[in-house]
């Protein structure tokens, strides 16, 4: 039974579902934008925000927790550099979700998030 378990599973082991969130992080830091699953893109919004929200302090413990978490310099470079600064007097929610037409092949509810 999956009471009061709150993460959700994307049908991937542990391993490979941190993996692609990963990925999918350090894609939306860099690029500002993709386009996937809404099922994916609600996983991915809070912890993207959650990464904005520390990289604001610029501390080095700051600093520690988003390497823990993001892939490339670049994107870290990204999030203390552009993106902190531009966010500095907002109090969260700095991503939108956009609804798109559904994939072709399986009909997947597809959605772009984005940057506000």
């Amino acid at each position: 039974m999956r009471h009061r378990k709150k993460n959700k599973v994307l049908d991937r082991r542990k391993g490979p579902r941190e993996a692609l969130m990963r990925g999918l992080v350090n894609n939306l830091v860099l690029y500002e934008h993709i386009e996937t699953t809404r099922a994916k893109a609600k996983v991915l919004r809070p912890k993207v925000e959650r990464l904005v929200t520390r990289s604001r302090e610029n501390t080095i413990a700051a600093k520690r927790y988003v390497a823990a978490r993001v892939y490339t310099d670049g994107a870290r470079r990204k999030l203390f550099e552009v993106l902190a600064p531009r966010y500095q007097n907002r109090n969260g929610g700095y991503t939108r979700i956009l609804t798109l037409s559904r994939r072709v092949g399986d009909g997947a509810e597809m959605v772009r998030i984005e940057f506000v």
